[in-house]
């Protein structure tokens, strides 16, 4: 068991970009819960909601659970009550991701295979998207913490193809369950993102996002 976690240990880039989320949503004020966000499909509220799916995907992936089990995005949460479910769900991440071992333990979602390592880093990239959708939607700029941004690039760049990413999900549909496949493609196609960008624009651009 883990009470000290290493530089370099994945677990502490994801509890990074937790923290990075959790102060996002914290800020969030009551007039901006309807309005809409870089994801066309989610309004602030919706995105939140999300982003607290995701929270618990990594949770059960530590339990031993089917991540897949949840919907798209929480809801029957009052405004006011977000952040306080952020943090329970973060202490629930955190007590499932305690035991070392779950750093090799080979790990199944729908589109991918791979030790529990490489699934911190992949949601580490997840989660630091939506909390800079989140951010730009309510005018926010977060306090980046560069490594897990950096852990969150190199996960993208390895595990999101570039070019024509519709394509490519169409040609894996039929091997989705069937809520991920009517979903589509989650993410659009890689943009530029300007030379010397911050690492969190060359993110977001990778995801398909416009820094």
């Amino acid at each position: 068991m883990t009470t000290t976690l290493h530089p370099t240990d994945p677990r502490l880039h994801f509890a990074h970009a937790v923290a990075t989320a959790g102060a996002t949503i914290a800020e969030v004020r009551p007039t901006q819960f309807d309005g809409p966000t870089p994801c066309a499909e989610f309004d602030v509220r919706t995105l939140i909601g999300h982003m607290l799916v995701v929270l618990r995907r990594v949770a059960l992936l530590g339990e031993g659970g089917d991540p897949m089990a949840l919907p798209s995005f929480v809801t029957g949460i009052a405004d006011l009550g977000w952040h306080d479910a952020w943090m329970s769900d973060a202490h629930r991440v955190q007590a499932a991701w305690t035991d070392d071992t779950n750093l090799s333990r080979m790990m199944v979602l729908p589109w991918v295979q791979a030790p529990g390592s490489a699934m911190l880093a992949m949601y580490t990239s997840e989660l630091s998207v939506h909390t800079w959708d989140l951010a730009t939607a309510t005018e926010q700029h977060p306090a980046w913490n560069v490594q897990a941004l950096e852990v969150a690039l190199q996960a993208a760049l390895h595990a999101l193809p570039g070019g024509d990413r519709r394509a490519a999900f169409a040609a894996m549909v039929a091997d989705l369950p069937a809520q991920v496949a009517a979903g589509g493609p989650p993410f659009g196609n890689p943009v530029a993102a300007a030379p010397g960008a911050p690492l969190i624009d060359q993110l977001v651009a990778w995801y398909g996002r416009r820094p």
